[in-house]
C-alpha cells in the first residue's frame, strides 16, 4: 500500500485548510449519473463550489456509491426524480443555484418536468449542463452508447492503433472525462461568466462525440498541411517513429518521446550511439531503427533506464502503473496524490497561487446527513420534512 504523498509546499491541496478554493460562493445542483457529469461535478468541487449531488434512493448502476472517488467533496442527498416531491426539491434548489449539471438522455428530464424550459422557469439566470454522448440532437441523439462509441464517431478511436494492429481504447479518458466532463466544466464555467453579466442563464450541451473531435484538432491539423499518413500507426504521434515510442526493457517498459533533436541527440549520447547510423527524420528507416533501440532497451531494467534517463534532458522515463504513479518522488513532492478518509487518489488540479483547492471530503452515499446537506442550501425545517417525506409518484 502506498504512503501518503507529502503535500505541495506552497499551494497542494489541504496546504491551506482555510482556503475555500478559487470557486468558493458557487452553488451547484448535480442530478446523480455516471461518467463525464459526476466528474464535471467534482471539478467544481474540489475548486471550492458548493455542489449538492441528488441520487435516486437505492441508484445500483455503475458508478454509484461512496467508493467512486468522483462523488467525492459534496454530500449526496435521496431524491427520486419520479416523484412529486423530488421533482419539487430540485426546482427549490435550482432557485438559488447557480448552475446544474445532468447526464441523461435527451428528452427524460423534460418528461420528468425537469428540463431547461422547466428549471429556468424557476431561476432565469441559471446555467443548466447536458453531458451527453451524441448531443441533444441529431440522428444518433437517443441512441444509447458509451465512451468506447463516442470515439469511434469522433474519429479518435480509428486513429489510435499501431500499424496493422486494430485500434486500442484509451481507457474512458478521452470521452467521458477529456471531451465529457472537463468541456462540461468549461462550458459551464463560461456560461456562469457570461450570466453574471447578462442576468440569463443558458443551456450548455457537451456532447463526448462533439468535446472528442475537438480533442483531434492539431491532427486535423497535421493531416490537412500533408503531415499525416491516413494508415495509422505510421506518424510521429501514434507510434510510427522510433523516438516517440513505448519499449520493453527486461522487466518493464520505457517511455520515449525526443522529439525535438536537441532531446534526440541527448537520447543517443546517453545510449553512446552514432547519429550517422541514426538518423532522426529518414523516415523509411523508422521500423528499422525501432527494431535496434527494442533490442537495447531489453538489455537492462526499467529501474536502471530510470535512472539513466529521468533527470536528463532526453525525455525518456519509465512507464509506471495506477498503484505505482503515487510513489514517484516526483508525484510525492509535488502532493499530485492525496489520502482522502484512507483512499489514496488523484488531488485536484490544477493549482492556485492565492486560492488553493481545498482538501475534498470523501463521497458520500445519502442517509442520515440529508436534512443538513439541504439546511446548508437555505430550506428550513418544515420545507425538508415535506420535501423528503414518503415519495408520492405522478
Amino acid at each position: 500500500m502506498s504512503t501518503q504523498p507529502a503535500p505541495y509546499p506552497g499551494g497542494g491541496p489541504g496546504e491551506h485548510p482555510s482556503s475555500p478554493g478559487p470557486l468558493a460562493g458557487v452553488k451547484v445542483v448535480e442530478l446523480a449519473a455516471i461518467g463525464p457529469a459526476p466528474f464535471a461535478a467534482m471539478l467544481l468541487a474540489d475548486m471550492g463550489a458548493q455542489v449538492i449531488r441528488l441520487e435516486r434512493p437505492g441508484d445500483g448502476s455503475v458508478g454509484a456509491g461512496s467508493w467512486n472517488h468522483l462523488h467525492r467533496g459534496r454530500p449526496s442527498v435521496a431524491c427520486d426524480l419520479s416523484t412529486t416531491q423530488g421533482r419539487e426539491l430540485v426546482l427549490r434548489l435550482a432557485e438559488t443555484a447557480d448552475l446544474v449539471v445532468e447526464g441523461f438522455r435527451p428528452g427524460v428530464l423534460e418528461r420528468l418536468g425537469l428540463g431547461p424550459d422547466d428549471v429556468l422557469a424557476r431561476n432565469p439566470a441559471l446555467v443548466y449542463g447536458r453531458a451527453t454522448g451524441y448531443g441533444q440532437d441529431g440522428p444518433l441523439a437517443t441512441v444509447p452508447g458509451h465512451d468506447i462509441n463516442y470515439l469511434a464517431v469522433a474519429g479518435a478511436l480509428g486513429a489510435i492503433r499501431r500499424h496493422g494492429q486494430r485500434p486500442l481504447a484509451p481507457l474512458s479518458l478521452v470521452g467521458d472525462f477529456g471531451g465529457g466532463g472537463m468541456l462540461l466544466a468549461f462550458g459551464l464555467l463560461c456560461g456562469l461568466v457570461e450570466a453574471r453579466t447578462s442576468g440569463r442563464g443558458q443551456v450548455v450541451d457537451a456532447a463526448m462525440v462533439d468535446g472528442t473531435a475537438l480533442l483531434t484538432t492539431v491532427f486535423h491539423a497535421l493531416r490537412n498541411a500533408g503531415d499525416w499518413a491516413e494508415e495509422p500507426g505510421t506518424n510521429v504521434l501514434d507510434s510510427g517513429a522510433h523516438f516517440y515510442e513505448v519499449y520493453d526493457t527486461a522487466d518493464g517498459h520505457v517511455a520515449v518521446g525526443a522529439l525535438e533533436p536537441k532531446f534526440y541527440a541527448e537520447l543517443l549520447r546517453l545510449l553512446a550511439l552514432d547519429p550517422a547510423e541514426f538518423p532522426q527524420w529518414e523516415r523509411a528507416r523508422w521500423t528499422e531503427l525501432k527494431h535496434r533501440f527494442a533490442r537495447i532497451f531489453r538489455t537492462r531494467t526499467t529501474a536502471h533506464w530510470a535512472e539513466l534517463f529521468e533527470h536528463e534532458q532526453a525525455c525518456v522515463t519509465a512507464v509506471y502503473g495506477l498503484g505505482d504513479a503515487p510513489d514517484h518522488p516526483h508525484n510525492r513532492a509535488r502532493g499530485t496524490f492525496v489520502e482522502i478518509d484512507g483512499a489514496l487518489q488523484p488531488a485536484p488540479a490544477p493549482r492556485f497561487s492565492r486560492t488553493p483547492a481545498p482538501t475534498p471530503a470523501p463521497a458520500a452515499d445519502p442517509g442520515p446527513d440529508d436534512g443538513a446537506a439541504l439546511a446548508a442550501w437555505g430550506l428550513g425545517a418544515d420545507d425538508i420534512a415535506t420535501l423528503t417525506r414518503s415519495p408520492e409518484r405522478t
